[in-house]
């Protein structure tokens, strides 16, 4: 029971002014938000909720996940079905065709997604897949007005620059967890790489999508490191996924996460990361249960109709979701 009910929510207030003023809380602060039993969930979502209202209103962005490039990743990724040391029984496949990739666009456009996300398996793209994506990027473009995202492993300036010059609008290159966490679930390579590529992106002038998977094993200090690195790296789009294990890989099943410690991370990233757009991402049906959409309240963006090698809601499910709780599919046109 909340032992003293006014300083708590006098705390959560300090905490949303903040975050309004564009201020992240600060270390000891956001670690409350994590693991103070006495701070009420409800609570904290509706000052999350009056932060995500301030920069975005009601509208929920949908966003679509291509998975154009399946399998034959030489990455170790312990957490990834598609990892050289998983034996998951998925479907390998290498790239999509064209047409197949650009129907993804305009059929995504014309369900309603506002972003179309399109991700590769694999290390890092040769010149001639980046010249390929950027021509891809470059008729989606002039076909619809829909935003596109790429995620195909690291890349250095001069790629950063093919793909902007394209008309790519977000590369997207996960942290997944804090760098001190890292050697515990990849050892083929480092944090630091995964910084570089996003510091490549932004100095290119590409919005930076990262994010975290949540249930890996990481503490609570880690999880807000990773969200005060986010935004040291102004990433505009932040997936905020959650682990779901695929029979074969590495990682093994987990029980790390509950609704309440999903959300409770939720809103710590909105409070962190006060402008920027928070995605309940990979895994939020799994782990969030009957208390999926309260996941509105401190995200504005979700994705829909499944993830990498793993199932989703479909669009008229996830769109009535996002309506029975009081908010709106944002379209693209609305916010140009």
């Amino acid at each position: 029971m909340n032992q003293n009910p006014k300083a708590e929510e006098n705390f959560i207030h300090t905490l949303t002014g903040r975050a309004l003023q564009g201020e992240p809380p600060t270390p000891e602060d956001a670690l409350r938000i994590l693991n103070d039993p006495q701070l009420e969930l409800l609570e904290l979502l509706q000052g999350a909720f009056m932060v995500r209202r301030h920069h975005f209103g009601l509208g929920v962005r949908v966003h679509i996940l291509n998975n154009v490039q399946n399998g034959y990743c030489p990455e170790d990724c312990n957490y990834c079905a598609q990892a050289a040391n998983s034996q998951a029984p998925i479907e390998k496949y290498t790239l999509k065709s064209d047409e197949e990739i650009v129907r993804g666009a305009e059929e995504s456009f014309k369900s309603g997604a506002y972003r179309y996300c399109i991700v590769l398996s694999g290390r890092q793209p040769p010149a001639a897949r980046v010249e390929h994506m950027a021509g891809l990027v470059k008729k989606i473009k002039a076909s619809w007005p829909v935003q596109v995202c790429l995620s195909a492993g690291f890349l250095d300036r001069d790629t950063a620059r093919v793909l902007k010059e394209a008309g790519l609008d977000r590369y997207n290159h996960n942290l997944n967890t804090a760098e001190s966490h890292y050697g515990s679930i990849c050892s083929t390579h480092s944090y630091a790489e995964r910084v570089k590529t996003l510091e490549a992106a932004r100095s290119e002038g590409l919005e930076v999508c990262s994010g975290i998977i949540l249930g890996m094993g990481e503490t609570d200090a880690e999880i807000v490191t990773v969200a005060m690195k986010l935004r040291q790296l102004d990433a505009r789009s932040i997936p905020v996924n959650f682990y779901v294990h695929v029979p074969g890989s590495r990682m093994g099943d987990r029980d790390d996460l509950t609704p309440q410690r999903c959300l409770r991370a939720l809103a710590l990233f909105r409070f962190v990361n006060p402008d920027a757009e928070i995605r309940a991402a990979g895994g939020r049906e799994a782990n969030l249960r009957s208390m999926e959409s309260l996941a509105l309240f401190p995200a504005n963006s979700l994705f829909s109709e499944g993830y990498l090698n793993v199932g989703g809601h479909g669009i008229d499910k996830t769109r009535k979701l996002i309506e029975d709780a009081g908010f709106f599919v944002e379209r693209v046109e609305e916010s140009n």
